[in-house]
């Protein structure tokens, strides 16, 4: 890639970054043409030329995933609240907007969301996101850690990964019920297995909370585990869940072949930093755990 294209994407990218820091403001073609340097009789069909995506469209499905996320995972927050907060001056408008992008009002969204009609109207977003400028990975951007053993409770999700999100609502709530909330205790995925090379019926995730409580199995089948220690390589990982599997792919891929290590014997794991919604998604922090010999 030539300095020059290196230039010209890192502008583009300063305005992804942007509308993600600011979603509650004004986000109008003069203000995202000067993020970029742009002129502003231009920027609509160079941002179009990028993320085949228009411009309005972009920023209406980031605000809408915001949403989405604040719906399913934050029911503390009312529909107004997130709203006003998604751009819309009345519920009625964004629920028009929210049931003609994703399907749903947002009151059944809420209590019932159709994840798999979800992934299809964020799949546009997401490719303009993380597949037309994929983050590159250097070996200096992994540590080697001995981490401590640390105690979880552990929900486990089989089947469908495009259903996950409704067993991570069920996680939360569990959390909240038993006063287990971040940051009084860690986040972790255990990734049992490939998406990419796995029958979703045959999927298998674990979300764990770190604690040392005793656990007692109730209807969500709450059930005690461990986080081994043990020494990992680590790759800290900024922005939404689609940065994950690059992430990987890297450790799999070019850092472990010419690391000289050996993989161990628990599988790829994360844990999370921060959280999208709560940060903005460019500010989302994982970190990626690979167990070594």
């Amino acid at each position: 890639m030539t300095d020059t294209l290196k230039h010209y994407q890192s502008r583009m990218q300063r305005v992804l970054d942007y509308i993600d820091l600011h979603l509650d403001d004004c986000l109008d073609l003069d203000t995202l043409s000067g993020v970029a340097a742009f002129s502003k009789y231009h920027f609509h069909r160079q941002f179009m030329a990028t993320f085949n995506l228009p411009l309005n469209r972009y920023v209406q499905l980031a605000r809408l995933k915001r949403a989405s996320y604040q719906l399913a995972f934050r029911e503390h927050e009312t529909i107004t609240e997130i709203a006003m907060a998604a751009g819309y001056g009345a519920p009625d408008a964004f629920a028009r907007a929210f049931r003609q992008r994703v399907g749903q009002q947002p009151s059944s969204f809420r209590t019932s969301p159709d994840w798999q009609r979800w992934n299809t109207t964020f799949t546009p977003l997401h490719t303009a996101r993380n597949r037309v400028m994929p983050t590159s990975y250097q070996p200096g951007d992994v540590q080697i850690r001995s981490v401590a053993a640390t105690p979880v409770a552990i929900m486990e999700h089989r089947g469908d990964p495009s259903m996950i999100g409704t067993t991570i609502q069920r996680f939360i709530a569990w959390r909240r019920s038993v006063g287990l909330i971040p940051p009084i205790s860690p986040t972790f995925n255990v990734f049992h297995t490939d998406p990419r090379t796995t029958a979703p019926e045959s999927y298998r995730l674990d979300l764990c909370a770190g604690t040392d409580r005793p656990i007692v199995r109730d209807r969500e089948a709450i059930k005690a585990g461990s986080i081994p220690a043990g020494r990992c390589a680590v790759l800290r990982v900024e922005g939404g869940e689609d940065n994950l599997e690059p992430a990987a792919l890297y450790l799999y891929r070019d850092w472990l072949p010419a690391s000289g290590e050996e993989p161990g014997d628990f599988p790829l794991y994360c844990q999370r930093i921060t959280f999208f919604p709560d940060v903005a998604e460019n500010e989302a922090i994982t970190e990626l755990f690979l167990p070594l010999r």
